[in-house]
């Protein structure tokens, strides 16, 4: 008797190190017999939450799964935009476990096959969405809009294989060689364009400005010639006015000044020589019959 009981207890204490698993915190598990999902008294999929746990060694086998945020990147998936141009695009989705039985039922617990099959949805998804917006909406103006899109499609898409997406981020938009060079000389000939308008607008608006320059400097100019010869004849009225005063209070006095500027501006220089008659009007004023 003594000696079944202790081969009992031998057994059991050898099996117990099979028997006994633990569920960590950022974990959950399910047990397997016989390839069948253990079930509870409801037939619900029994999935065993954390902490130590008891299973049947050698028939019941435990199955972990962590239900932390995954990463899934995706390299250059060549998609084609609304104007028909492919791009290729790099982008990563996070992830994790939101149906675990559906999960293990549709990729067997294999995390490989969950982002195969999660990469397949995410891009016909992408491909769907980058399908309604042109290269330059995509990469700058509505990048935002399309990323809130794309995670609500891919979200949707990936309910039946017990994943939710959190969140789904474009990295890198570029564009294949065979397109690039299009595309860039493209853009070149619209940079031109724009160039060729703006010279052209600089050109007609610099025309003008200079019209207007020079009329307003014809308008000056004669402004100050008019005004200018107004104080010219201004000037010469009262020149003449102030001669006609002089000459009228003393004509005598006035000839004789007027005749003294004159032998001054002939006699200036002395090999000056002057032949005339002393009876000429010249010399009137040195006359002797003047004099008396």
């Amino acid at each position: 008797m003594r000696k079944a009981l202790s081969i009992v207890i031998i057994s059991i204490l050898c099996l117990l190190p099979f028997s006994l698993f633990t569920v960590y915190e950022t974990d959950r598990g399910m047990i397997t017999q016989l390839g069948k999902l253990e079930t509870d008294s409801d037939n619900s999929v029994k999935i065993y939450m954390p902490g130590l746990h008891v299973r049947i060694p050698f028939i019941q086998e435990y199955k972990n799964f962590d239900l932390r945020e995954k990463i899934l990147d995706i390299q250059s998936s060549r998609i084609t935009t609304l104007e028909k141009k492919d791009v290729l695009v790099d982008f990563y989705v996070l992830w994790n476990i939101d149906n675990l039985p559906l999960y293990y039922t549709r990729t067997g617990g294999n995390k490989a096959k969950a982002e195969q099959l999660l990469q397949q949805k995410v891009v016909a998804a992408l491909k769907a969405e980058f399908g309604k917006y042109t290269i330059s909406e995509a990469v700058h103006g509505e990048r935002a809009e399309l990323m809130s899109r794309l995670k609500e499609a891919t979200d949707d898409s990936t309910k039946n294989i017990g994943i939710t997406i959190t969140d789904v981020r474009i990295k890198r938009i570029d564009l294949p060689d065979e397109v690039r060079d299009s595309v860039y000389a493209r853009m070149r000939a619209e940079r031109e364009r724009v160039a060729s308008e703006i010279r052209a607008t600089g050109s007609a608006l610099a025309s003008k400005i200079c019209a207007i320059a020079e009329r307003e400097q014809r308008i000056i100019l004669a402004e100050a010639l008019r005004t200018s010869n107004e104080i010219r004849g201004e000037g010469d009225a009262h020149a003449i006015n102030l001669y006609s005063n002089a000459y009228s209070k003393d004509q005598g006095f006035f000839d004789f000044y007027r005749s003294t500027l004159a032998y001054k501006n002939i006699f200036n220089n002395k090999n000056d020589l002057l032949i005339l008659n002393p009876d000429d009007l010249f010399f009137k004023h040195f006359s002797i019959k003047n004099n008396k």
